[in-house]
């Protein structure tokens, strides 16, 4: 624990305040992207605050003018009544001022939600195309529910801010500045006392406002990991319970729920203290202004109406404050989570296709390995000087124990990882030439660990090919092995299967797969223990259906029985990322080497 805390730290301290004014750049240069819905908001506000501003001082000659007029009839013995003349049509215009400030309020917030909504948006669609274009070593290092909770959780954060703090944020500078100024001109000594508790609550903002930047990094930092762990333990259920681990996963997530119960306490007791005690300190000013204001009346120095003017005055500008500083902790928590989203931009992206690509619409599958090297980190290389040739239509086996590179390999193949020397060729031309997605749409790929997305049955099989008619899908299907299966189906290719496919079995996956495959039809294949969620019976109809759909292609088959792949063209023996055998299986055999020993331990 003491470790992930002193890890949270060490973020945090890189995270918070050396990088708050080019966060505040970054976001203001987003905001400019919404000139014209900005400018509409400002027009609102300035509206709005002027009217704020304005209509006390005409209250105040209303006030007065009521005052006299009630004072005049009491000394007369008349009855008082309000005419058009006699205090009504200023009454009306107060009344028309008051709702033309509650227009702009209401038009400034509707206008400025929807400049927060679109700018949550762009950074959205920005983040999403971003993941799109990182490399996988970047999933690699991050948790995916620590990825999805800066893609939620900490832009809503900003959305919110931007929604109701920011714009009474700009309405409470603007209030203060004018109320203030008119304070002075009404009373310099009263305006003086006001000023010095002012002072007194912005010292006590800008201490509380460091603290809480600190609190709000920490609680988002320890969200990101609860959901981290949340989203790991639910993928992993069935695991968990097969390990009777239920208590020990039970206790790591109520252990990183109170590190955030924890963290949010903190984080919402700075957030949320300020406003109280603002509100007492303001209250204790105007204790004090109220019995000055007294003896000015008492001594004919002020007006009733310019009392009950300069308190007006004092609420529009003590209430802003509260809610400025309230807003500015506030704009701490968002600047923190702006930050960590920021960080996802900012990372490097994968290695740019090239400008000028060269086109390869459907591959013969020739592929070359040419003197290879790669590393996860590029100072520790796993595999270093790999050649082999896969002519076309070859099918190619890759063996050796856990952990030998197997998969390292066809990732290489699939530029899905970089390689840090040499050259991977396709029919001659380097993989680097090509766009990925030209490379890409020459391979099928068939994995051990299956992906069903949430959709029907028949739009999981054309995932490859999303027009596929509908009696290509069921000939693949059909081709699969599993035909007969989904017309047991409620709803036959039109039943709709969960994300997980949790109304499948791993098997019936794992031929979904592959029937995936033979309807995108590639001139390459890359298998990965395609068939090890099978039964037996089943394993041999789709080893006959695949040995069809392998004739003619270039075949990549990764195998741990090796009794599959006895009929490869090439065998390729990989061990500590080194291929260190190559040749058919006879040839293996003669040499006695590491392949030989592998084979006749497993048919001993």
């Amino acid at each position: 624990m003491m470790r992930r805390q002193d890890k949270r730290k060490e973020k945090m301290n890189l995270d918070a305040p050396q990088n708050l004014k080019s966060t505040v750049r970054r976001l203001l240069a987003l905001l400019v992207e919404q000139k014209v819905r900005l400018t509409l908001v400002m027009i609102c506000v300035f509206f709005y605050t002027l009217f704020n501003i304005w209509t006390p001082i005409y209250s105040a000659k209303v006030v007065d003018l009521l005052w006299n007029s009630i004072k005049y009839a009491r000394e007369n013995s008349l009855a008082f009544a309000i005419t058009w003349e006699n205090c009504g049509r200023e009454l009306t215009y107060l009344s028309i001022q008051w709702v033309l400030t509650g227009v702009f309020y209401y038009l400034q917030s509707l206008l400025m939600a929807s400049v927060a909504e679109k700018l949550t948006l762009s950074m959205r669609i920005r983040v999403s195309r971003k993941l799109n274009v990182l490399p996988l070593s970047f999933f690699d290092r991050n948790k995916s529910g620590e990825i999805l909770s800066r893609v939620t959780n900490d832009l809503d954060k900003v959305s919110e801010t931007l929604q109701t703090g920011l714009l009474k944020f700009i309405s409470a500078v603007g209030t203060i500045i004018g109320s203030v100024i008119i304070m002075f001109y009404y009373s310099v000594s009263l305006s003086l006392i006001f000023v010095v508790f002012t002072l007194l609550s912005i010292w006590l903002t800008k201490l509380v406002a460091r603290k809480n930047l600190e609190c709000a990094s920490e609680r988002q930092e320890t969200l990101g990991e609860l959901t981290g762990i949340v989203e790991e333990y639910y993928t992993g259920r069935d695991v968990i319970k097969a390990y009777n681990h239920e208590q020990d996963s039970i206790e790591r997530v109520e252990e990183a729920t109170e590190e955030n119960r924890k963290a949010s306490t903190k984080a919402d007791f700075y957030t949320n203290c300020m406003n109280p005690l603002i509100r007492l300190i303001t209250r204790l000013g105007q204790v004090i202004i109220a019995i000055i204001a007294g003896k000015f009346m008492l001594d004919g120095t002020m007006t009733i109406g310019v009392v009950q003017v300069f308190f007006q005055y004092i609420n529009q500008s003590a209430e802003p404050l509260t809610q400025a500083s309230f807003m500015i902790n506030n704009f701490q928590s968002a600047l923190a989570s702006a930050e960590r989203t920021f960080e996802i931009l900012d990372h490097e992206r994968e290695v740019p296709d090239t400008d000028h690509p060269r086109t390869l619409d459907r591959a013969k599958g020739d592929i070359t390995f040419e003197n290879v090297s790669f590393g996860y980190n590029p100072g520790k290389l796993l595999m270093k000087n790999i050649y082999f040739n896969a002519k076309a239509g070859q099918k190619i086996a890759i063996v050796g124990s856990t952990g030998a590179g197997k998969t390292t390999l066809v990732n290489l193949l699939m530029r899905f990882y970089e390689i840090n020397g040499g050259a991977i060729k396709i029919d001659g031309i380097k993989t680097t030439d090509l766009t990925r997605s030209d490379l890409r749409k020459n391979f099928g790929m068939v994995l051990q660990d299956t992906w069903i997305f949430s959709g029907t049955v028949a739009e999981n099989i054309a995932y490859g090919r999303s027009d596929a008619p509908r009696p290509e899908i069921v000939r693949a299907a059909k081709a699969a092995k599993i035909d007969h299966f989904i017309r047991t189906l409620p709803k036959g290719y039109d039943t709709v299967l969960n994300s997980e496919g949790g109304n499948l079995s791993a098997g019936q996956r794992q031929l979904l797969t592959i029937a995936r495959v033979f309807l995108c039809d590639p001139p390459v294949l890359i298998l990965d223990e395609a068939t090890s969620n099978v039964d037996t019976r089943t394993e041999k109809e789709i080893s006959k259906a695949m040995n069809r759909l392998m004739k003619g292609r270039t075949s990549f088959v990764i195998a741990h029985r090796l009794s599959t792949i006895r009929d490869a063209d090439v065998i390729l023996f990989m061990q500590n990322g080194t291929i260190i055998e190559q040749g058919n299986h006879e040839q293996l055999l003669e040499e006695k080497g590491a392949y030989a020993a592998l084979y006749n331990s497993q048919f001993a």
